[in-house]
């Protein structure tokens, strides 16, 4: 070969040394926090978690390949909750999941930069979180599990369930509630013909003497309303339901999976993918302020007949008949 030609193969082949170089480099590994206000052995909490991770997977996602995923779980402790979300916004992830108001209160107060994608967090517009539905206009996004009309149906629901119920407690944290229920509670409990009962509460203790006090009286039922404190305390309140023998309906499935009698709401496992699709989009370059607050669209009616059973109430077979799902 002639010297020439040589020095211009050597020098094509040098030229393409750096695209080779660059095709090789391994991809760089995204960041996703997730911060929990629940204990980390919740089953139901693992199992959506679980849910996201599949559906992250589906679209590309492998934990040790091209995701690295880091797990806070409060605990319901609100000093470990603000101190779990400083900690999180200092390591800089690409992006932030979360579960629950309080929790994305905590993130948004330790960051206004990071990508937060949320689900359960109520009221997000009043809450501050973010400027519309529509365009957030922040740092947040993400899925609204209750409109404040929920409330009424939940009642409607539970009269359903019990005909004979003309007293309804409504159980929950004032600390951690956001209150938009009590209107559209309020307005169902006039015609509906049954008196609804705030029962505040901030610890164990308080609930266990709350729902004592109120089951002295004939005809009650229960409405637990949505909060990261009644699902903490979750495994307490059905236990004293059944002990009271208190017709009750609540905001999560979770609750029946603790024995609860009657579950109407969205489909949180559905909510869940969904969050994994909006952390998707996030790692792919969207912004939180352009992906719209996401209301839900698949809700589930649950009725545990062995609940029933065990508090001596005939659940009406119409409703039975509606249910998506009934456990016997």
């Amino acid at each position: 070969m002639k010297r020439r030609e040589f020095i211009t193969l050597l020098g094509g082949a040098a030229a393409g040394w750096p695209l080779v170089a660059r095709a090789q480099q391994p991809e760089r590994v995204r960041h996703v926090g997730v911060l929990m206000g629940l204990v980390e052995n919740d089953l139901e909490a693992q199992s959506l978690i679980d849910r996201a991770r599949h559906r992250l997977g589906e679209l590309g996602w492998s934990e040790g390949l091209n995701i690295r995923i880091e797990h806070r779980w409060a605990a319901g402790d609100n000093n470990r909750l603000r101190a779990y979300a400083a900690e999180l916004a200092q390591l800089k992830p690409d992006v932030i999941v979360c579960e629950g108001t309080p929790v994305v209160a905590a993130l948004q107060q330790a960051t206004r930069t990071i990508p937060i994608v949320f689900v359960n967090a109520n009221d997000p517009i009043g809450s501050g979180f973010v400027a519309s539905i529509a365009r957030p206009g922040g740092n947040i996004t993400g899925f609204v599990s209750f409109e404040p009309a929920m409330g009424g149906k939940w009642l409607e629901t539970l009269k359903e369930v019990a005909p004979d119920v003309a007293r309804v407690a409504l159980i929950y944290n004032p600390q951690t509630h956001t209150g938009q229920h009590f209107q559209s509670i309020e307005a169902a409990s006039r015609s509906l013909a049954v008196k609804a009962i705030r029962l505040p509460f901030s610890n164990a203790a308080e609930i266990e003497r709350a729902l004592g006090d109120f089951a002295r009286e004939p005809k009650g039922g229960l409405l637990v309303l949505p909060d990261n404190s009644t699902n903490l305390h979750r495994d307490l309140i059905c236990t004293l339901a059944a002990r009271h023998r208190l017709p009750a309906i609540y905001p999560f499935r979770r609750f029946i999976t603790s024995g609860g009698l009657t579950y109407y709401g969205a489909d949180t496992k559905d909510m869940y993918g969904k969050l994994a699709e909006y952390v998707d989009r996030i790692l792919k370059g969207a912004k939180p302020a352009d992906l719209p607050v996401q209301t839900p669209t698949k809700f589930e009616l649950i009725i545990n007949l062995k609940t029933a059973k065990a508090i001596g109430l005939d659940v009406p077979a119409a409703l039975l008949a509606r249910a998506d799902e009934v456990i016997e």
